[in-house]
């Protein structure tokens, strides 16, 4: 069974991922292919997640899966070390005996519980005492209704989530309210708009990465970039002279770490110490988006029937949150950026064929699986091998973070 799973960042009150949630389903249709959903469920969690690992989806990081009352009461999480998940109670299960005994048992065995898309009623009273999250939508719940269940919750040992965070203004609302966990996607927003010129150090790291991810860059002009850049040197020396390699002589010279690492090896590092150079001070998820956007894109354009060119939409999905990164207007850095017209169409119009794939990313990203279906439809792409490439994005993204 092919299982479309999408991962979406849960944040801390400093902006680390303490964990991610996980959305999923067995077909782009957003349905299962028949019989009772709840079995069907059961076997997509146990078949396919087992098989796949928790630890690829999630990293080191605890997975919130959402769970139906049937599911509760057949003990599915226990299928789960407790260590490795949340317990997410999906917003229509009622707090009946049989259900919040199920979960009183997941609490005794050291599960975490969160409540998802909480509203308050006084019928839920029984999961209370055993909650440890609770899920409040920052967008679809008023502020003022917020604060009244929090001030009724008070009594209880639970921490808030405030889920659809979207911008910094909502985050910092949301955290001066007293919530302690964040979902969203406001860490891929420009967190302040500034029309100020790019530094020419940030733009010297910009240009390298432009120039890295042509395909076939210039060895000699990449050579003067890196240069240009103490940083940057520095770390490609400590690199290629590290015990990985095991070399017998001591390389000295910029023209020969690149000769010696090659056309790949040398995109792949230098992408990642320009990204995190450039992304210092933003949350990691950002950059780690950035490299599961390209090698998704990168992926889908080979195996596209459309005659496009992989390398193209590698930096399409490298640039898609360039703005955010910099804290700037797309348009101000596109302009200062050697980049392909259909690249530079794809990000600031979002138009073209380029922001087809792009778009085709952000919907996974959101579990957006009808939306999926009718851009990969349009792009000619089939949907068998797309959970496969999505898995290889996200192993590929964390090996980055190794270097």
């Amino acid at each position: 069974m092919k299982v479309y799973v999408a991962r979406q960042p849960i944040f801390n009150r400093k902006k680390r991922i303490m964990a991610y949630e996980l959305l999923f389903r067995d077909s782009l249709l957003n349905s299962f292919p028949g019989g009772n959903g709840e079995q069907a469920t059961s076997r997509l969690l146990s078949d396919s997640f087992m098989g796949i690992g928790i630890e690829q989806l999630s990293g080191k990081k605890k997975a919130f899966i959402n769970f139906t009352r049937e599911l509760l009461l057949n003990h599915i999480p226990l299928m789960f070390p407790p260590d490795k998940i949340v317990v997410e109670v999906l917003e229509d299960v009622e707090a009946k005996e049989d259900v919040v005994e199920a979960c009183r048992e997941l609490a005794d065995k050291g599960y975490k519980i969160a409540l998802d898309d909480f509203e308050y009623r006084s019928s839920l009273a029984g999961f209370f005492p055993l909650t440890d999250i609770i899920k409040i939508d920052f967008r679809a719940t008023t502020i003022n209704k917020i604060q009244r269940w929090i001030e009724k919750l008070s009594g209880f040992p639970v921490k808030f989530l405030a889920e659809k965070v979207e911008t910094y203004e909502e985050f910092q609302k949301a955290l001066t309210m007293g919530f302690d966990y964040f979902q969203g996607y406001f860490f891929s927003k420009p967190q302040v708009i500034s029309q100020k010129a790019i530094s020419s150090s940030r733009l010297n790291l910009l240009r390298i990465m432009a120039e890295i991810n042509r395909e076939d860059f210039r060895f000699e002009e990449l050579e003067k970039m890196i240069r240009r850049d103490l940083s940057i040197s520095y770390r490609l020396f400590r690199y290629i002279n590290s015990a990985y390699f095991r070399r017998m002589k001591e390389i000295t010279s910029i023209k020969q770490a690149i000769i010696l690492l090659g056309e790949m090896e040398t995109r792949r590092f230098l992408s990642l110490i320009t990204m995190s150079n450039l992304a210092s001070d933003k949350p990691n998820e950002l950059i780690r988006t950035s490299i599961i956007r390209a090698k998704l894109c990168e992926q889908l354009g080979e195996f596209c029937p459309k005659a496009i060119d992989p390398s193209e939409l590698f930096t399409l999905g490298l640039f898609s949150l360039i703005d955010a990164i910099l804290d700037n207007h797309i348009e101000v850095i596109m302009e200062n950026l050697p980049l392909s017209e259909p690249i530079k169409v794809a990000l600031i119009q979002k138009k073209g064929l380029l922001a087809q794939f792009l778009e085709f990313v952000k919907a996974y990203e959101a579990g957006q699986w009808k939306r999926m279906a009718t851009l990969a439809n349009g792009l000619g792409i089939s949907s068998e091998k797309i959970p496969e490439y999505y898995l290889h994005a996200v192993t590929y993204a964390d090996t980055y973070n190794t270097i």
